[in-house]
């Protein structure tokens, strides 16, 4: 299993560009009771300062957001209701945007994350940004890191033949950018949220 992680220059692309590239990327988490890991199926692009739907928006500076003015691949969670998600800080210094990882499909580790979702099926472990974050084992600890070490890394996967695009979600209070289409997946992936 490859488990060299993808270098800083990787992430230093264009958001929406980055967004894409990490499809059919390996998301791997390390812990005590072992190692987890999905193929990235699913993600949803945030464009800082201009996009009403962004944490950031407005340069919004806050305890939670602080790790967005950093450098591109730092760890960005937060929790929304109960569920942690997980995100990739992308863009400059100082221009906070970010990349949601929406759904992986399970790679390594299925035991562990049968375990951690138990009473669902396959499908259902990973298929969302809070059910991978429960079955990969990510958790708040992760805020601020860097996806260059671990435990937690993105290495290369797969290149995917076909990649579809259309709204966000769960953003519908946005105005004008509830309708950007910044959601990526991987088409006909069964593993994507909806």
């Amino acid at each position: 299993m490859n488990r060299i992680p993808l270098p800083s220059t990787f992430y230093k692309q264009p958001t929406l560009d980055l967004a894409r590239s990490l499809l059919g990327c390996v998301l791997v988490k390390e812990t005590e009771e072992g190692t987890a890991s999905g193929y990235i199926v699913e993600t949803e692009a945030y464009l800082g300062p201009e996009d009403r739907a962004a944490h950031s928006f407005g340069n919004r500076r806050t305890k939670r957001t602080e790790i967005m003015f950093h450098e591109a691949g730092r760890i960005y969670t937060y929790v929304m209701h109960t569920h942690c998600l997980v995100n990739v800080v992308s863009g400059e210094e100082e221009k906070p945007e970010a990349i949601l990882i929406r759904a992986v499909e399970p790679l390594e580790g299925e035991a562990l994350m049968e375990s951690r979702r138990r009473g669902h099926m396959k499908k259902n472990w990973t298929n969302g940004p809070g059910k991978l974050t429960k079955a990969l084992g990510i958790t708040m600890e992760d805020y601020g890191g860097s996806f260059l070490e671990p435990p937690l890394t993105i290495t290369k996967g797969f290149d995917p033949e076909s990649i579809s695009s259309g709204k966000r979600i769960g953003i519908d209070n946005t105005g004008e950018a509830k309708d950007y289409p910044w959601r990526f997946w991987i088409s006909d992936n069964p593993y994507v949220s909806r």
